[in-house]
């Protein structure tokens, strides 16, 4: 058992940290945060606004603060941004007070996923598929150092993919307050 009080979601777009993070947090007794869907609520902005008026930089400092007081809180689950792990200061925060699940996920299922999506400023351009492999080669190592748990969600339904994760969750994390 590896204890914290919060339960953290991180991985790439589309892997389902909203939506499958959503439904655990329900089976959990958690209270389910999205940091992006809770900044856009506290800026009155929508995520491409904010990049588009503060750039990338404006966007991660936000984001940064909120990963800061939302980690002082506990009996939460946290569904970060795909990028939130970039900043060292958010790394230490998510490991400090988080028992840390990675899921993951493949370009071709991202894809397929994010195929409508027109919200995600970094997707925006011609080659999804490049820019996502892009991402996943700087990101990936980064999800998996910082994982306490690597769930592979591809392919699942949101349904499925919790149940899984839920059951192995039971085996690995306490819900408690950290050391």
């Amino acid at each position: 058992m590896n204890p914290a009080p919060n339960l953290v979601l991180v991985g790439p777009m589309g892997a389902g940290k909203t939506s499958i993070g959503r439904q655990l947090a329900k089976r959990l007794g958690l209270a389910f945060v999205d940091c992006d869907q809770l900044l856009e609520e506290r800026t009155g902005a929508a995520v491409p606004v904010i990049f588009e008026c503060e750039g990338e930089a404006g966007f991660r400092q936000r984001e940064s603060a909120l990963i800061a007081e939302l980690m002082q809180g506990r009996d939460q689950l946290v569904a970060t941004g795909g990028g939130a792990v970039l900043d060292e200061a958010n790394r230490r925060a998510l490991a400090a007070r988080g028992f840390v699940v990675h899921l993951q996920v493949s370009v071709a299922q991202q894809l397929e996923r994010l195929a409508r999506d027109r919200s995600r400023p970094l997707l925006a351009g011609p080659d999804k598929q490049a820019r996502l492999e892009g991402l996943a080669a700087v990101r990936g190592p980064i999800y998996a150092a910082l994982a306490d748990l690597e769930f592979d969600a591809d392919g699942l339904t949101v349904a499925t993919a919790t149940e899984r994760l839920h059951a192995r969750l039971q085996e690995r994390w306490q819900r408690t307050e950290a050391a």
